[in-house]
């Protein structure tokens, strides 16, 4: 094992119930004065996107909204969000909501002051220092999901609409100034949106775990976000009004997407290509492929599941947590299959090409090929 590695931690983030509050000061504190608030069209209309834009209202902040932003948002989001922004003589964003709304915010924040395209930025090599980073807007970030964790990233997931493929963006300034994490905002989520993001602040915390590169803060934080998970997540799934699980699962989620800098694997090198042809929800993807990756990476993981599992109290190491996982997703509805997500005869080439190429794939313990991964993939359709 290498030990020599670049690391990065969080950002300043302001945790607690109510402290939605405290969004005119985040910006004050980002050097934002004229904010574009941007979030995705289901969360435009609902009372905690209604009550933030008031208290930016209230604070002389405007209350500029985008929320044209698709559940895997791509490059024709980013293009109107930028045109958004622009015309707007806006100076910062506050990306707002799951997944979708904080990759775009944050996208949006990133290429307003850009001139090479959006492709340019992918996540290859050191691509990222093509960007002009004094250029890049100020974010602060509000998640209303405990999942994906995006608010503590520095990059963010984007479709190719064209090719139908989920590439990263990347940047270090990616990274919010401040995040506001409030557990009150989680409160509606549906049970379905519960389980597939706090399944996604798992997938993050087992694959980081996994990973074969050196990490040790990033173990350690996976390790506990994984008891968080095991503890709060069905609290929060029975009972939506469950404040502390509402908020250990905030926990989790940053902590998840902290830990993954350890690396992924194939759970989200699969769940990639196969949200970006058919469209699924990403949590819940991962959780479908989660099983088969498992026992996929059995030789290489047996170990260090057994010791996760010990930790965890989960009696009979690796096939001890292996039986947790079938019976967590049980419990939280997530069907066993691709079928059950409504994928009838999916394009195994595509997508094992796709999981091939993603960068998901190079932390994944056991090395991806072709004919192994096509074989991973039958276990799941």
């Amino acid at each position: 094992m290498s030990l020599t590695a670049n690391w990065s931690y969080p950002t300043a983030i302001r945790f607690g119930a109510g402290r939605i509050s405290e969004i005119a000061e985040a910006c004050a504190v980002a050097g934002i004065k004229k904010p574009l608030l941007i979030t995705d069209r289901g969360l435009a209309g609902m009372d905690i996107t209604t009550r933030t834009l008031d208290l930016l209202e209230a604070a002389g902040l405007g209350r500029a909204i985008f929320a044209d932003v698709d559940p895997n948002p791509n490059e024709k989001n980013a293009a109107a969000g930028v045109k958004a922004f622009k015309e707007g003589g806006h100076d910062g964003v506050v990306a707002f909501g799951g997944g979708s709304g904080l990759d775009l915010g944050k996208l949006v924040a990133f290429l307003a002051g850009q001139t090479r395209p959006l492709w340019d930025f992918e996540d290859i090599g050191d691509w990222w220092t093509r960007a002009d980073a004094d250029a890049i807007a100020p974010i602060v970030a509000v998640p209303t999901t405990a999942g994906t964790g995006s608010e503590v990233g520095r990059a963010s997931v984007i479709t190719n609409s064209e090719t139908a493929e989920k590439k990263i963006i990347f940047h270090p300034k990616f990274l919010p100034t401040v995040v506001i994490c409030d557990p009150e905002l989680t409160v509606g989520m549906p049970k379905f949106i519960t389980a597939g993001t706090g399944l996604d602040a798992f997938a993050h915390c087992v694959e980081a775990f996994c990973s074969p590169h050196y990490h040790p803060m990033s173990q350690g934080m996976a390790l506990e976000g994984m008891r968080l998970v095991k503890e709060y997540l069905p609290r929060a799934y029975a009972d939506g009004t469950d404040l502390e699980a509402r908020a250990h699962m905030m926990s989790a989620a940053a902590m998840g997407a902290t830990a993954f800098q350890k690396g992924l694997g194939a759970i989200h090198a699969l769940s990639h290509p196969i949200g970006a042809i058919y469209h699924t929800h990403h949590g819940t993807t991962n959780a479908v492929c989660m099983p088969a990756v498992l026992q996929f990476n059995k030789p290489a993981i047996e170990t260090v599941i057994g010791q996760a599992a010990n930790y965890l109290g989960i009696v009979g190491g690796f096939d001890g947590f292996c039986a947790y996982v079938d019976d967590l997703n049980a419990s939280l509805c997530v069907p066993r299959t691709l079928a059950g997500l409504g994928i009838e005869n999916p394009d195994i080439d595509r997508i094992v090409a796709g999981a091939l190429i993603d960068p998901s794939t190079g932390g994944n313990p056991v090395e991806m090929t072709a004919e192994n991964t096509r074989e991973l993939l039958l276990q799941i359709v």
